[in-house]
């Protein structure tokens, strides 16, 4: 069998797949703008160790449907730089074909257990449409004089 002779399913193409600060979707015309693109935050804290910190993520997807037609299940997965994996529900959309697409604004709640690379897998009825990496750093900033007494264990 050669590589000619499989037939793959349709697929949407990736327009934006990013976290950002904001988005805003204009009234009336549905555009959406994007604000502040990023792929990374720091997080600090006083302990040596980075302890577990919740986060909360925009992520802005927008998909061309292409040869797509009908409704489809898109979900995002949180792989940790230790390989921990966490998804998310599916969320269905309905893609009509050609140029038109989806435009989603996902808010993402996650636990930040230990600095580096986390990747976001963007999840097309169970496989991998895209990545999007967040790079999380960590550090530690000294505790005020006068404080030490008030702050309790895990901070």
């Amino acid at each position: 069998m050669h590589e000619s002779d499989i037939v793959h399913a349709p697929r949407p193409w990736v327009n934006v797949a990013a976290f950002c600060q904001t988005s805003i979707r204009e009234h009336g015309s549905g555009n959406l703008s994007v604000i502040k693109v990023n792929d990374g935050m720091t997080l600090v804290g006083v302990t040596k160790e980075m302890q577990p910190t919740p986060v909360q993520l925009t992520m802005v997807l927008i998909l061309k449907a292409g040869d797509m037609q009908g409704q489809y299940s898109v979900k995002v997965r949180c792989v940790s730089p230790t390989g921990t994996e966490t998804t998310g529900p599916d969320i269905p959309h309905f893609f009509e074909g050609g140029t038109r697409g989806i435009q989603t604004v996902l808010p993402i709640g996650m636990i930040a257990t230990e600095p580096g690379d986390y990747w976001f897998d963007v999840l097309l009825e169970d496989e991998i449409l895209t990545r999007v990496p967040l790079r999380v750093l960590y550090q530690q900033v000294p505790i005020p004089p006068g404080m030490a007494g008030q702050i309790g264990p895990g901070m």
